[in-house]
């Protein structure tokens, strides 16, 4: 396909998912594959698509895909495409193929924080406290504003019986997302360590 069809191609797909017509846009990825089934911009966006359309396990295959074909790709490219297969991985519920997917994404791209809290959703999934509190703290240290990752890292604190260091992440949620800290105050019983 030459680069000026493949543009216009692309432009096609693009208008039809500004427009809402997420049927006709994976139509035309399915088409542009036909041609060139390895170019990594359409097998990202077929196998976003599928996701979208709940159909999470032909994505998966075409994330796989992906992942070869970007074997010699930058580093931080590679990276999105582990991340994208391991988010889909642990919603399908493969925690240990998950868990290796978000490894791949964070050793490509060490400052990539979703991929940290993936990886410390699915140690919290399978009770490896350490490895999870692990990531989950390279996470707020990437991110220092995500609610979430605090909020996990909070819960596991004071799950594994540690009062005091939940208190604190409680407080320290408590300064840019108190409606969270306040859902943890819930949740766990324990009020926020006071400042000073």
């Amino acid at each position: 396909m030459s680069r000026v069809r493949w543009g216009w191609s692309v432009a096609r797909v693009w208008l039809c998912l500004a427009t809402g017509r997420t049927d006709a846009a994976l139509h035309r990825v399915e088409r542009l594959r036909a041609h060139e089934p390895e170019r990594p911009w359409a097998l990202a966006t077929h196998a976003h698509l599928l996701a979208q359309a709940g159909r999470r396990a032909e994505a998966i295959v075409l994330l796989r895909q992906l992942t070869l074909v970007l074997e010699s790709a930058a580093p931080a490219r590679r990276a999105v495409a582990w991340f994208n297969l391991g988010y889909l991985l642990e919603a399908e519920g493969h925690g240990g193929e998950a868990r290796l997917a978000f490894e791949r994404a964070t050793g490509d791209d060490p400052r990539m924080d979703r991929a940290w809290y993936g990886l410390g959703l699915v140690h919290l999934r399978a009770g490896r406290l350490d490895e999870a509190a692990g990531a989950l703290e390279q996470c707020t240290r990437l991110q220092p504003m995500s609610p979430s990752a605090w909020y996990q890292l909070a819960r596991l604190r004071a799950e594994r019986g540690e009062a005091d260091e939940a208190r604190r992440l409680i407080a320290h949620l408590h300064g840019f997302e108190p409606r969270v800290a306040a859902q943890l105050v819930r949740e766990t019983g324990l009020e926020a360590a006071p400042h000073g």
